[in-house]
């Protein structure tokens, strides 16, 4: 039997005309494409794409994923849309194939105002708190305050403290010992004429503010249309209003009913201008005092 000879790997055959008869060198290298690289484009909505395959030609109107990739939806001029792969080359714009990719997904720029409509502080950090305090009623309104004036009052380094009900007030500023320097401000409920709070209200001392809204309670503060209803119910004297109004909206117990209320809340626009005033005007009180 004749067997070839082996050949030496520096050794390369050539046909009569001086060519490679075994094609290139395959430790030389990989061979680099003199084909130009097709042009990356971002898909941005409403922009015009060919599907170099079928032709078919529309604006781009979304992206869909599934199992074996993503996928470009294009919408052409008779309202019909397709989906196309988005693979390399695979679309044409005036003619010239290109690449889809999808666009990056832009961060949601800072907010400029705070939930009260105040102008957003940059980097600002909470303040140490100050002398000066708000009193309110209850945890309802404070949760509130804290949902629509939470960021002013770290800004101003203002403390706010419930009284578990204004019958409490008077020992709440014994304790407190309001002066110059150390202002109390108080926002009251259902603030009246002839009212139980205005009496309570009467005689508070030097160096306290008492400002408040004709609602019965902070919740009917909140504007009927921020939790879906037309009008908050009257109830009759003598029985629980909280508890009258979950039973006449169908809302279950306070307890449910104060959760539609606080998650109905986003910033002032929910509330009644009386309750944004004097919130307000209590935050210009004790602030001024140092």
């Amino acid at each position: 039997m004749c067997r070839a000879k082996s050949r030496s790997p520096n050794v390369v055959a050539v046909n009569s005309n001086g060519s490679d008869r075994y094609g290139r060198d395959v430790l030389s290298g990989p061979r680099r494409s003199s084909r130009p690289a097709t042009p990356e484009v971002v898909a941005e909505r409403d922009l015009v794409v060919e599907d170099a395959a079928s032709g078919f030609c529309g604006a781009v109107v979304g992206f869909e994923r599934s199992y074996d990739g993503e996928f470009v939806r294009l919408e052409d001029r008779r309202g019909l849309t397709r989906i196309f792969a988005l693979r390399p080359a695979a679309f044409l714009i005036d003619g010239a194939p290109v690449t889809l990719t999808k666009p990056v997904p832009r961060a949601p720029a800072a907010p400029t105002r705070t939930a009260s409509g105040s102008r957003t502080v940059a980097g600002q950090r909470a303040r140490v708190a100050r002398a000066s305090r708000l009193f309110v009623e209850g945890v309802h309104d404070a949760s509130l305050m804290e949902r629509i004036w939470g960021d002013d009052l770290r800004v101003e380094g203002v403390v706010v403290a419930s009284l578990d009900g204004l019958d409490n007030l008077d020992e709440a500023l014994a304790e407190f010992e309001p002066g110059p320097t150390r202002r109390a401000g108080i926002l009251v409920d259902h603030l009246v004429a002839g009212s139980k709070e205005s009496r309570l209200t009467e005689r508070v001392g030097e160096h306290v503010l008492v400002c408040g809204h004709p609602y019965i309670d902070v919740w009917e503060a909140v504007k009927p249309a921020a939790v879906g209803i037309k009008a908050w119910p009257r109830i009759p004297r003598g029985t629980d209003w909280k508890t009258g109004v979950c039973v006449e909206l169908g809302w279950g117990t306070p307890r449910d009913g104060w959760r539609r209320v606080n998650n109905a809340v986003s910033s002032f626009r929910d509330v009644e201008v009386p309750l944004i005033r004097a919130v307000e005007e209590l935050l210009d009180f004790v602030t001024a005092a140092e």
